[in-house]
């Protein structure tokens, strides 16, 4: 695959500048639909215990609406952002079964997931949709974390970079630099979602970069400071790896969420060893 904007792993080296000057990492675990409001609590007191003395890096819990208030109750005041799975591009009204941003607001959510592979696959979402959705949630005062990704079929078409650079400039299309500075890419190849599959930290970069070429064409060098997460069968021991690449700020986890130890330890082993050594 040739992407756009690939920089050279020599890159890599300099993790204090590339990744903390202008882009801080992040870490938000998905848990799609898992955990009861008894589980939600239980896991935040566990996990809060092992992320404690955690400071370089963000990390967002996005819970099922029902967990979100316990939640609330749980992670305010600490170091762990909550954010939702979902939301209505409407600011409310005769919409059965939908959440709004000011919904999401009042239980303290900062963060929002747009546009997962699951809600564009089964659901139908398309981007025209969560474009609105987009301006929606930074209307409010929100952080969208806007997904996109694609399939084996259109990968081994030689499309995939095609798919992902319409799907961010669809999405992001007429936002403001501004606008687009607060927001959050998360790229899901989905043929790793859930499979055991993972693509190698190459495959990461260069989508990624290319992502990152796609910001460029919205909003010039600003494309720099935005995050860019991996999503796709993340876990405890392939972080390490994928952090190194210049242009992955973080990941997106599924599965290897649901426990808050072992989710923990993948947060740690996001901080590259250097950086620990180093106390930045």
């Amino acid at each position: 695959m040739s992407c756009v904007g690939y920089r050279p792993r020599a890159l890599n080296k300099n993790w204090r500048n590339n990744k903390l000057a202008n882009r801080r990492p992040v870490i938000a675990g998905n848990w799609k639909m898992f955990k009861t409001t008894s589980e939600a609590t239980d896991y935040a007191t566990r996990f809060l215990d092992e992320v404690k003395d955690v400071t370089d890096i963000d990390i967002i819990l996005c819970a099922p609406f029902t967990a979100l208030y316990p939640l609330k109750n749980e992670l305010e005041e600490s170091i762990v952002h909550l954010g939702a799975q979902n939301m209505a591009w409407a600011d409310q009204g005769a919409y059965t079964g939908e959440i709004s941003a000011q919904m999401l607001l009042d239980v303290a959510c900062t963060y929002v997931v747009l546009g997962h592979s699951e809600r564009r696959e089964m659901f139908g979402e398309t981007d025209e949709e969560i474009a609105k959705k987009v301006r929606s949630a930074l209307a409010a005062g929100l952080t969208p974390l806007v997904c996109c990704g694609e399939n084996l079929n259109l990968r081994e078409e030689g499309k995939a970079v095609e798919r992902v650079q319409g799907q961010i400039t669809r999405a992001l299309q007429g936002l403001s630099t501004e606008d687009l500075s607060r927001i959050i890419v998360a790229y899901e190849p989905i043929w790793a979602i859930g499979t055991g599959k993972t693509a190698s930290s190459k495959d990461a970069q260069e989508m990624c970069a290319s992502i990152r070429a796609t910001l460029a064409s919205l909003m010039g060098s600003a494309a720099g400071t935005v995050p860019i997460l991996y999503g796709g069968s993340v876990k405890a021991d392939n972080i390490a790896e994928l952090m190194t690449e210049p242009d992955v700020d973080g990941a997106l986890v599924g599965g290897a969420s649901l426990d808050p130890v072992s989710f923990a330890k993948l947060i740690l082993n996001a901080i590259p060893p250097t950086a620990r050594i180093e106390g930045i």
